[in-house]
């Protein structure tokens, strides 16, 4: 259940991250209060995991997840450059999500 709701966790902070470019300096007020929203939901989902599972492992595949998905984001939405060196540098992000999760 632990990484259950981490993996949740990290996919608000891609949310949150995501509004926070869309807010405009949080200018725009719909963008704003999402941001708000994932915030609030990605800390207290990152707070429940922690019951369960270790604080370093925690943290570093919540700002993996986040990372990696905010990366993602940008490609798609808003023209960022998916160099090929920054999608092996991101894949590698990934694997270590995943070596965290398989290592006891």
């Amino acid at each position: 259940m632990g990484w259950t709701v981490l993996v949740l966790a990290g996919l608000c902070e891609i949310g949150f991250t995501t509004c926070l470019k869309l807010s405009d300096g949080f200018k725009k007020i719909w963008p704003s209060v999402l941001f708000l929203v994932f915030t609030i939901a990605s800390f207290s989902l990152m707070s429940q995991a922690l019951k369960t599972l270790p604080l370093g492992t925690v943290y570093a595949v919540w700002t993996g997840i986040g990372a990696v998905g905010t990366a993602i984001i940008g490609f798609m939405f808003f023209k960022e450059e998916a160099t090929p060196l920054r999608l092996g540098l991101l894949g590698t992000v990934v694997l270590a999500i995943i070596g965290l999760r398989v290592v006891p």
